[in-house]
């Protein structure tokens, strides 16, 4: 691994947190932004498909449901694995328009996300639509395509991604589930977080049939950044221990991602009984007027990464990152995240118009793989700006 991977994979998240920070999904709830556009879903999921399936389409539709004309300005799409089309003539209140994006296919056999970041007139915040799905090389089993099993129920994971999730709003997405057994199939979930709900497309689910598993999530001011919404599933009457197969396809991962440090979720996989939702919540400040913004905290860190140098396992390292508030306001943080419990960082005070703040950090490298080490902080701010800011920790373990 060299130092370059660590370097692409730096530019990634950077381009990432610029789209996090664009997209404020508007200010609505559910599919409805701004009061002016709804969609009829925000999300499409092809499932499972062939590579040799060839190129895929979706259609999302767009209803006016302003006071005024819309116009879509814009789509851009988060790779040019994607094309897109969409309806360029203003929309009268009431009328409808539409969103086709069609995926190449023509990648390999893996997972995929994609974003469609759609620009309206309004609202003014972009509005972020998802593509995903699984393409496979060859034909699999269920028992291949849903390798953590419930009893019958099969799942492709159980540590699944919820998306980004703004106070005020509720997120909604799905997974497809499958009965794995020979007969119908009774399932329910006990033990579901506050703010969680879940829902299936049928239920019994047809022997050696799939099923979608719908969710909700709902915000509250309680929880800021990274958190988890968890069910146990209880199926046929009985709770199980869920059981893991090896996946049939390996997962492509992008170069440098072996030097990425971060801890699976202790409450899921093999011999546990949950599933588990996760969302990044951070403020609305879709309702912000441009005075508000103008007055609004400025965050600034003197440098996003910083590099530890050549330690030996087993050493200690203490590192810091000063952040200036170039804003109007005092500048707040949330939450802070580590992706690592070997990574630590201490509190972060507010800061005041023009002043600055220091966040220590502290690495415990004892039981880190040798090697390059890549960990990442994420804040969750009361900045506009900058409502997530990523940090990075890098360095090699000897």
């Amino acid at each position: 691994m060299r130092i370059h991977n660590i370097r692409i994979l730096l530019a990634v998240f950077a381009v990432s947190l610029s789209c996090l920070n664009a997209a404020g999904q508007g200010s609505g709830t559910g599919n409805t932004f701004g009061g002016t556009v709804k969609l009829d879903k925000i999300v499409h999921d092809f499932g499972d498909i062939l590579v040799s399936d060839g190129p895929v389409s979706a259609t999302f539709t767009a209803t006016n449901i302003g006071d005024k004309p819309l116009v879509i300005y814009s789509v851009v799409s988060s790779c040019g694995c994607t094309d897109v089309e969409w309806t360029r003539q203003p929309l009268k209140p009431g009328e409808k328009g539409t969103i086709k994006a069609t995926y190449k296919n023509d990648e390999g056999g893996y997972p995929f996300d994609k974003n469609l970041t759609v620009y309206f007139s309004e609202p003014k915040q972009p509005v972020v639509l998802r593509l995903r799905g699984e393409s496979h090389k060859k034909k699999l089993s269920l028992q291949e395509m849903y390798p953590v099993r419930f009893g019958d129920l099969g799942f492709k994971e159980v540590d699944i991604k919820g998306g980004n999730l703004s106070q005020g709003q509720v997120k909604s997405g799905e997974v497809m589930v499958a009965n794995l057994g020979a007969k119908p199939l009774s399932v329910k979930f006990d033990n579901v977080s506050e703010g969680l709900s879940l829902k299936l497309s049928q239920n019994p689910i047809p022997a050696g049939q799939t099923a979608k598993l719908s969710f909700v999530v709902t915000a509250d001011r309680n929880h800021w950044g990274k958190n988890y919404y968890y069910a146990t599933p209880v199926v046929g009457g009985r709770v199980s221990k869920a059981v893991v197969r090896p996946q049939a396809e390996p997962v492509k991962e992008p170069a440098g991602t072996e030097a990425l440090v971060a801890d699976p979720n202790p409450e899921l996989g093999a011999g546990k009984s949950k599933i588990g939702i996760y969302t990044i919540t951070k403020e609305d400040f879709t309702s912000y007027t441009k005075e508000q913004r103008d007055a609004a905290p400025v965050p600034v860190a003197s440098e996003s990464s910083f590099s530890f140098g050549k330690v030996k396992s087993g050493e200690k390292v203490k590192g810091s990152f000063v952040i200036s508030n170039k804003g109007k306001s005092p500048f707040k943080v949330y939450k802070i995240d580590s992706e690592s419990s070997k990574l630590s960082a201490g509190s972060f005070p507010d800061v005041a118009p023009g002043g600055k703040g220091t966040l220590e950090v502290t690495l415990q490298t004892t039981g880190l793989p040798k090697g390059e080490c890549l960990i990442i902080l994420t804040l969750t701010t009361n900045s506009p700006s900058r409502p997530i800011m990523n940090l990075f920790l890098t360095g090699w373990i000897e």
